[in-house]
């Protein structure tokens, strides 16, 4: 048996510039800065006695040849790896994995991949796996999805990731002391706003908009590198304020992203001291990370007790195999 951990994925700023749409037409390219978070898809590859393919998640799947799965990330990986059966695969998230602006599908096909890859006794590293984890996601299935989150699913860390025009990746980890990474857990919050979504539609109607938005999506760059350097120093504030007017800008790439109860929710959030935050992913629902103190969260809770809330925790390791056997 062989057991995978990958984080899921938030986002600070700079999301839509790592659509190809986008970065593929800039002169410097798309950029985020994002982390990992301590929050994790578990995957197991096991060997059956037979040669059928056992697969469970949200439902269980048995069937004897590996074109018939239905879920098409895992038929992919299985495919791009090289295992065609006889294995029994399930994948455990330890929050909702779908709809959350997590980065979850992305975390759970990087998740996959390191897993088989140790079943068939090969290894991999982190960047290869998020590379192939593009492939398998935008490439062979064809989902208007960008790259930020296979990448700050695997690399663990904090990371400014940037997008260039020729489609090569450049990931920079953030060298940030053990001060402010705790600071970031106290000052940093995800709220759930209790509603998921399907991000294909959304990113598809961003992604043709794109040229419509060029201006929004370079300010939007600034703040990732603004993000970036305002973390390096420990000045989180400054992180709150930049999620703010991001998450202004963001409503302005497409119809859809925000929805009336959402904005309800955030404008409870602000109302209670916090600096400014964002809905993370692509919109319509998951999680708000917002920034202010730990007395904000506590009225944040107060205010909203029936909206489950988690601190920002920080995932210093990769994608890695934490079983084998």
């Amino acid at each position: 048996m062989m057991i995978s951990r990958t984080p899921l994925r938030v986002s600070f700023c700079g999301g839509g510039s790592d659509l190809a749409a986008y970065y593929e037409n800039s002169s410097e390219g798309g950029c985020v800065t994002s982390l990992s978070l301590a929050r994790y898809i578990h995957v197991t590859v096991n060997q059956r006695f037979d040669d059928d393919i056992r697969l469970s998640y949200s439902k269980t799947e048995i069937v004897q040849d590996f074109e018939d799965l239905q879920h098409e990330l895992v038929r992919e990986a299985m495919r791009m790896v090289g295992v065609r059966g006889g294995v029994e695969i399930t994948t455990i998230a330890d929050i909702p994995s779908r709809g959350t602006g997590l980065g979850s599908s992305s975390a759970v096909t990087v998740g996959l991949l390191s897993a088989l890859y140790e079943y068939v006794g090969k290894s991999v590293s982190a960047l290869t796996l998020a590379e192939q984890a593009c492939q398998i996601e935008i490439e062979i299935l064809g989902q208007p999805i960008g790259r930020q989150d296979q990448y700050g699913c695997a690399v663990g860390g904090v990371n400014h990731i940037r997008f260039l025009p020729d489609g090569s990746i450049v990931v920079e980890p953030l060298e940030l002391s053990d001060e402010i990474i705790a600071r970031m857990g106290e000052e940093f919050t995800l709220l759930y706003t209790g509603k998921t979504r399907s991000a294909a539609e959304l990113l598809a109607r961003q992604s043709a908009q794109t040229a419509d938005h060029t201006a929004q999506l370079g300010r939007m760059c600034d703040q990732a590198r603004q993000a970036r350097d305002a973390l390096l120093v420990g000045d989180l504030e400054q992180v709150g304020d930049l999620l703010h007017e991001g998450w202004e800008l963001k409503q302005q790439l497409a119809s859809g992203i925000t929805l009336p109860e959402i904005d309800e929710l955030y404008s409870t959030v602000r109302n209670c001291g916090a600096t400014g935050g964002k809905l993370l992913g692509a919109g319509g629902g998951g999680f708000i990370l917002f920034h202010g103190s730990p007395e904000v969260r506590a009225k944040v809770a107060q205010a909203l007790p029936e909206h489950r809330m988690l601190p920002l925790e920080v995932a210093r390791k990769p994608v890695e195999i934490i079983f084998s056997e």
